[in-house]
């Protein structure tokens, strides 16, 4: 009959094993990041096939691990598989830019209104404390800091509105927009950005007051203004990529 209660060794085996499926979900977690951080920021361009070989030299990993963080990325919607090509950055016109952002407008404006009744003062504070580090991120002109953090805040709201249907739609759609609403900050770069921080003032300032229809209609509005931004650095891109060399 085995023991109920295991021996050192194999307690030692088991803590062995769990320390190593630890350390493969903290470099995945790893490579994920960076890769996203990297498509997201612009460097490979839209409809662009996504390059295996120099980010794996980049990562200094197999093509194993990046094919499972492209799989992730492309159920995000950030890339898309193609059969036997590998990936490609997943391309958007002005039309999927206008119907995500007033999608997304909408996932946040609700989230907004039911964040009001649910958040705690704690996860207030949380917030307020994010949005000071993101001003000074924007003070600096850190557009990596200042995005990352941005997203957290936005993030955020939409925890406390402890609805988990809306949480899973809203991710769903993060993803898809995410580089767009990274490569927006570019697009009347200093207006938008002093815009968007007078706009996150007012964000703050409704959720501190709980002011749910309030809230919900600054994050709209800030949601559209994002796409506008978003839609003219396509057209710039555009424009761009049709002059001659």
């Amino acid at each position: 009959m085995k023991p109920l209660i295991p021996d050192d060794t194999t307690s030692q085996a088991l803590g062995g094993a769990t320390d190593r499926a630890r350390e493969d979900q903290s470099l995945h977690d790893e490579i994920l990041t960076r890769l996203r951080d990297y498509i997201v920021e612009g460097n490979i361009p839209d409809g662009g096939r996504v390059p295996e070989r120099q980010l794996c030299e980049m990562l200094k990993i197999s093509r194993t691990p990046l094919r499972e963080a492209l799989k992730v990325l492309a159920s995000e919607g950030l890339v898309e598989l193609l059969p036997n090509r590998g990936a490609r950055v997943r391309p958007l016109s002005e039309q999927d830019l206008g119907e995500l952002f007033d999608v997304m407008g909408g996932l946040e404006g609700l989230a907004g209104r039911l964040a009001c009744e649910n958040i705690t003062d704690a996860e207030i504070a949380e917030i307020e404390r994010l949005h000071y580090e993101m001003y000074g991120f924007y003070l600096h002109r850190d557009m990596h800091g200042y995005f990352r953090t941005n997203q957290l805040i936005h993030q955020k709201i939409v925890e406390a509105s402890r609805n988990a249907t809306l949480k899973s739609a809203y991710a769903n759609f993060a993803g898809r927009i995410r580089r767009v609403r990274y490569s927006a900050n570019f697009a009347r770069k200093r207006e938008r950005w002093g815009e968007a921080m007078r706009e996150h003032e007012m964000i703050l300032d409704a959720l501190r007051r709980r002011a749910g229809d309030e809230l919900s209609d600054i994050l709209f509005k800030h949601l559209r203004n994002k796409r506008t931004a978003a839609v003219e650095h396509l057209k710039t891109d555009g424009m761009a990529a049709s002059e001659p060399a």
